[in-house]
C-alpha cells in the first residue's frame, strides 16, 4: 500500500475513535460538575426576575426558590412568587428524573388548582418570561448525550466548550452548546437552538459565590432572545443550605400549603 493510502486508511480508522473519545470526554466533564455538587442536601434564594422587552422596559417580580438533594433520583425544585400581588402564591414543582421524563406541576391560587406540565408544554414561556419549564428543572447528567468540541477562552476564563443533545423527543431544543470554566467546572454560558436548529436563546451565568467552602451558586442568570431581543434576569441572594428540607417539602399536595 502506498505511503499517501495508508495515511487515508489510518485517518479513517481514527475518526470513529475520535468521535468517541470526544463523547467520553463531554460526559465526563458533567459528571464533574455533578460530583463537585453533592452533598448539599438542601439550599433555598431569594429571586428577583426582571423581564426586560426590547425597547428596555422593564416589569419585576420576586421568588422564592427551594432545592431538595435526590438520594436515589433527580433533584426536586419548588418556586413560589411573593411579588407582585397578583400572581402572590404562585408555584411551579419539578421533579427531576434520570431515567424517564421530569414531572412538574403549576400551582395556581386564583384558580385553586393545580396544573401538570407535561410534553411539549415543556419548552412553553414560564409566566412571560425567556426562561422556559425546561430551563427551570433540575440538569440531571442523563438528560442528555454530550460530545467535547474544543478549550476556548470566554470571559477570560479558560473553558470547555462542549455540546450536549436532549434525549428527551419533547425537549423545544435540538442542541444547546455549553462553555464550562476548566479550574471550578461551573457553567458559564449556554446557547439554546430550537427544533429547527436556529440559535434562539443565550443564557450567561455570572457573580458566582462559594458557600460551605465547597458550592459554587451564581448571583445572576441572563437569558437574552436571539431573535427579538427580550431578555430575563434571574437574581439571586440570601442562600441559605441544609435546612433539614425532606421530600414531604415538595410534595404534590404541599403545593396548596404553600403561603
Amino acid at each position: 500500500m502506498g505511503s499517501g493510502l495508508l495515511l487515508f486508511s489510518l485517518l479513517v480508522q481514527s475518526e470513529p475513535a475520535l468521535l468517541q473519545d470526544n463523547e467520553q470526554k463531554g460526559r465526563a466533564i458533567f459528571e464533574e460538575i455533578d460530583r463537585r455538587d453533592l452533598g448539599f442536601n438542601d439550599f433555598s434564594s431569594r429571586q428577583e426576575m426582571v423581564l426586560r422587552n426590547k425597547s428596555g422596559q422593564e416589569s419585576r417580580r420576586i421568588m422564592d426558590n427551594t432545592v431538595l438533594e435526590g438520594d436515589t433520583d433527580g433533584d426536586k425544585t419548588l418556586i413560589v412568587f411573593r411579588e407582585p400581588k397578583r400572581i402572590r402564591g404562585t408555584a411551579l414543582l419539578t421533579h427531576a428524573h434520570s431515567q424517564r421524563d421530569d414531572d412538574q406541576w403549576l400551582y395556581l391560587p386564583a384558580l385553586g388548582r393545580i396544573k401538570r406540565i407535561s410534553g411539549a408544554s415543556k419548552a412553553g414561556s414560564f409566566v412571560g418570561s425567556e426562561f422556559s419549564y425546561e430551563d427551570l428543572a433540575p440538569q440531571e447528567v442523563e438528560d442528555y448525550t454530550y460530545e467535547y468540541i474544543e478549550d476556548e477562552i470566554y470571559a477570560e476564563l479558560d473553558c470547555f466548550k462542549v455540546v450536549r443533545i436532549p434525549k428527551d423527543e419533547d425537549s423545544g431544543y435540538t442542541r444547546q452548546i455549553v462553555w464550562i470554566d476548566k479550574k471550578e467546572y461551573r457553567i458559564q454560558q449556554i446557547e439554546f437552538y430550537d427544533r429547527k436548529h436556529t440559535l434562539i436563546k443565550k443564557l450567561t451565568v455570572s457573580g458566582y459565590q462559594k458557600y460551605l467552602d465547597q458550592y459554587w451558586r451564581p448571583g445572576r442568570l441572563t437569558m437574552i432572545n436571539q431573535q427579538d431581543g427580550k431578555s430575563t434576569d434571574m437574581i439571586a441572594t440570601n442562600y441559605i443550605f441544609r435546612q433539614g428540607l425532606t421530600g414531604a417539602d415538595f410534595s404534590e399536595n404541599s403545593l396548596r400549603r404553600v403561603r
